[in-house]
């Protein structure tokens, strides 16, 4: 990373973590301090992982008893980001600029227990005690506008737990026409920024896709092992926002935006375990004259997807926009079940006999989830179904039946099914559980207190 530095003539290095929210924050050191930056980590308020969506602090930080149930929160003291050398990369759209992800340690050199990446870390770290590694590959959904302000207004400006008004935007595709070429076309110079900034960020990019919806695109990244799948998500969104924001654009992976009525973003995880010593495929079905397009490890591990579906659902869909995306007939789930092959259900197999790319597809997921967090609890959910030999029923022919388990409505209704599954109390710990749960609900809480657009139109008039 240092001789990098010295050859391309790195002068400032941001020094990053993702957040609770899968947001990055960190600080940008130059070069004179990067040697100490990697040699000692580099401090930062403890408080940053004790903030919901907005800023806001959700624990009394400057208390002794921050009510996390972990020491070393107290009075808002640093925690350590500790830099990770093998994600150092060099920005190809800010000069002179590097960039390198970072865990979080306590100044004692202790685990942070709410960093995300440590906690995705160790739950595969489980996975290799059990003879299996991960494969994970990215279908990431947004939206993206053409910006229409150059400046800050006032009313932009907010302060924690009061957002500020939304940037003010406008479209830059009609939707309705799905893959349609000439519509990519006259996206072209986005599109051209897009494959140049993420390739040289060697980000594995496959493809740029013109989706359903008004401004929406699609990106998809090449399978790869877990925890640098995870970290690509991380940094492919921050880029993209980044390079979208310097060109006059706005993108957002929030699910569903304003004026997204025709079709929501989603975030489809395709998920494969393999073996550790032959190296093959854990979901492949050995048996030619069996049918079926999933060996049994393939469909206890699916079956352990749909039994946890719900809890995991704060991790898969962890705002309240996101549950509006769990329409009927919309090429998103609503409904805990399954399909081959079909983009109605909430997990897809793909693949069977013979074929090495046999895995699962949940398709449940909102674009703007903590890429750690998503994938450990998918983890978390398949692992138990392995555990308990879990049968998965048969696939569905009809994903929206109405006689299915619903998918959680509300951000609401989610936490309340994660507080009330063991599993993930077991393998995250309950002090992380009943954190996270406090952020969201604190989440919740501030959206029930606002009055929205919607109660305006309805009753102000009328009543």
């Amino acid at each position: 990373m240092r001789r990098v530095i010295d050859e391309v003539g790195i002068e400032l290095v941001r020094f990053s973590f993702v957040d609770q929210h899968g947001v990055l924050r960190g600080k940008t050191l130059t070069r004179e301090a990067v040697a100490g930056g990697l040699r000692n980590g580099v401090t930062a308020p403890s408080s940053l992982v004790l903030k919901d969506t907005s800023g806001r602090s959700v624990f009394p930080v400057f208390s002794a008893d921050v009510g996390v149930g972990v020491e070393g929160f107290s009075g808002a003291g640093d925690v350590v980001l500790v830099p990770d050398p093998t994600t150092f990369r060099v920005l190809p759209w800010a000069p002179r600029t590097g960039w390198v992800l970072c865990d979080l340690r306590f100044p004692t050199g202790a685990p942070v227990p709410f960093c995300t990446r440590s906690i995705l870390r160790r739950t595969l770290a489980g996975l290799a005690e059990r003879g299996y590694a991960m494969t994970v590959g990215v279908e990431l959904e947004l939206h993206v506008f053409r910006a229409t302000e150059d400046d800050f207004h006032p009313d932009r400006v907010g302060r924690p737990g009061a957002p500020g008004r939304p940037a003010a935007v406008a479209p830059i595709s009609g939707g309705s026409q799905l893959l349609h070429e000439e519509g990519l076309d006259g996206l072209d110079d986005l599109v051209q920024l897009l494959h140049d900034g993420l390739t040289k960020l060697d980000l594995p990019l496959r493809s740029i896709e013109l989706e359903f919806g008004p401004n929406q695109i699609e990106v998809t990244l090449a399978p790869s092992d877990a925890l640098r799948a995870a970290d690509d998500v991380a940094l492919c969104r921050s880029a993209i926002r980044q390079i979208c924001r310097r060109h006059g654009y706005h993108a957002t992976f929030m699910s569903r935006p304003a004026g997204a009525e025709t079709a929501s973003t989603g975030w489809h995880l395709h998920q494969s375990l393999r073996d550790l010593d032959s190296g093959e495929g854990a979901f492949v079905p050995r048996n030619p004259d069996r049918v079926g397009v999933l060996s049994s490890t393939g469909q206890r591990y699916l079956a352990g997807l749909l039994a946890h579906a719900a809890a995991a659902a704060v991790f898969t869909t962890p705002t309240v926009n996101g549950y509006k995306r769990y329409q009927p007939f919309s090429l998103a789930p609503d409904r805990v079940v399954w399909g081959i092959d079909n983009k109605g259900a909430m997990v897809r197999a793909v693949g069977g006999s013979g074929d090495p790319a046999t895995r699962l597809e949940n398709r449940s997921g909102e674009p703007a989830a903590n890429p750690y967090l998503y994938v450990a609890a998918q983890l978390i959910s398949g692992l138990d179904g392995l555990d308990r030999e879990l049968d998965p029923g048969p696939p569905t022919t009809d994903p929206y039946a109405d006689g299915a388990r619903r998918l959680p409505r509300s951000l609401a209704e989610a936490l309340d099914a994660l507080e009330a599954d063991p599993v993930f109390a077991r393998a995250l710990g309950e002090d992380v559980v009943a954190w996270y749960v406090a952020l969201k609900r604190a989440e919740v809480e501030r959206y029930l207190a606002h009055v929205s657009d919607w109660e305006q139109r309805e009753y102000f008039g009328l009543l």
